[in-house]
């Protein structure tokens, strides 16, 4: 199981670890919903899971700064909402470290086309 420590160690926060511990239950959750915690080895998926910690709360509540100002007091954040994994350096990692591209594909919609029949 990831700990708090683990994740302050790539993510530099603020957030209380009771906080942490709750990105870590998210992340988790979707790690285990997923077949990346049966198809890969598990200190891989712990390493996932961390990762996915932080992606998720440098997405939400810890937003990394891109660029700032002081005149005008300017804030530019990384990543665009959107963007899944690819909106953080922590979330680009977890695709680096899932050779499955499972976690990369989540929710994204598959089309699919139909074919109907004519009614006579």
């Amino acid at each position: 199981m990831v700990t708090p420590t683990e994740v302050k160690a790539i993510l530099t926060t603020t957030l209380s670890d009771s906080d942490i511990q709750a990105f870590i239950d998210g992340a988790t959750a979707v790690v285990d919903q997923s077949s990346v915690s049966t198809t890969l080895a598990t200190t891989l998926v712990k390493e996932i899971t961390r990762w996915l910690a932080a992606h998720m709360i440098a997405s939400t509540r810890e937003q990394q700064l891109s660029s700032a100002g002081a005149g005008s007091a300017k804030a530019v954040f990384q990543g665009v909402t959107g963007m899944g994994l690819d909106s953080t350096m922590y979330g680009q990692h977890v695709k680096v470290l899932d050779s499955t591209g499972i976690l990369a594909s989540l929710g994204k919609t598959k089309p699919f086309l139909m074919a109907v029949e004519g009614m006579s």
